[in-house]
């Protein structure tokens, strides 16, 4: 199963599927500037890399104006927020060849998924003051790459802060059902005693009432074996006399 037919499964997994009222949103826009410098200059060591081994970097200098139209265009569309069910990355950029359209990403971390979120920084990065954000996921089989991983992205402490905190409320209120739920079973069983005294009631008065009727018949059958008895008293008197 590839990662996009995962995130249509968890953005299926939403209660309603449908938007929801948005916790924490992450920002980009001050991080724009640096975060192009980072990029260039990054494409750069690659192209004199390449330059050096088979002379495809010239190109790639060549394409550098088109690459940092590309970047800015990506950075400004990205968003990044939280809700209280998942974290929700949307970003669009142009395709490679501008004016042949664009890519849309659409990605959706359910929280009860999210292991933590970490924050990078390479030496690279450091010189421009670029973090990255890294998306964790927990008990599902993922390879390391299918994280969810964002560059650029302003005050990523914050974003981080506003998620283990939204994760620690569902941790809360799901400790909070389980006491309740413990909590109710003593009085459900107080609720349910009185009708299981009813109920013994109901079944205790017929077997009364079935011992009356057999005290009866043995009374009637006593009285039977005396009166026998006093016939055949009468019988043996009547000759004597």
């Amino acid at each position: 199963m590839g990662s996009d037919e995962i995130d249509s499964l968890e953005k299926g997994l939403l209660p309603g599927n449908e938007e929801e009222a948005v916790l924490y949103a992450a920002s980009f826009r001050e991080m724009e500037e640096s975060f192009v410098k980072y990029q260039t200059a990054q494409w750069v060591l690659y192209s004199a890399l390449l330059v050096l081994a088979w002379g495809i970097g010239f190109f790639m200098l060549l394409y550098l104006p088109v690459r940092r139209f590309i970047l800015r265009k990506d950075i400004r569309s990205r968003k990044l927020y939280l809700t209280s069910n998942a974290i929700v990355y949307k970003v669009t950029r142009p395709v490679p060849i501008p004016f042949f359209g664009v890519l849309k990403k659409e990605k959706h971390v359910l929280l009860a998924s999210v292991a933590d979120v970490v924050i990078e920084q390479g030496y690279l990065q450091s010189l421009f003051g670029v973090y990255s954000l890294r998306i964790e996921h927990a008990g599902v089989r993922r390879p390391p790459s299918d994280d969810v991983q964002i560059h650029g992205i302003a005050n990523p402490s914050a974003f981080r802060k506003a998620v283990l905190m939204r994760l620690s409320s569902m941790t809360n209120e799901v400790f909070s059902r389980q006491v309740s739920t413990i909590e109710d079973v003593p009085n459900l069983r107080l609720q349910m005693s009185p009708s299981k005294s009813v109920r013994h009631d109901s079944f205790s008065y017929p077997g009364e009432l079935t011992l009356l009727q057999k005290l009866e018949e043995v009374g009637s059958s006593v009285k039977r074996v005396q009166s026998l008895i006093e016939e055949q008293h009468s019988q043996t008197a009547e000759p004597i006399n």
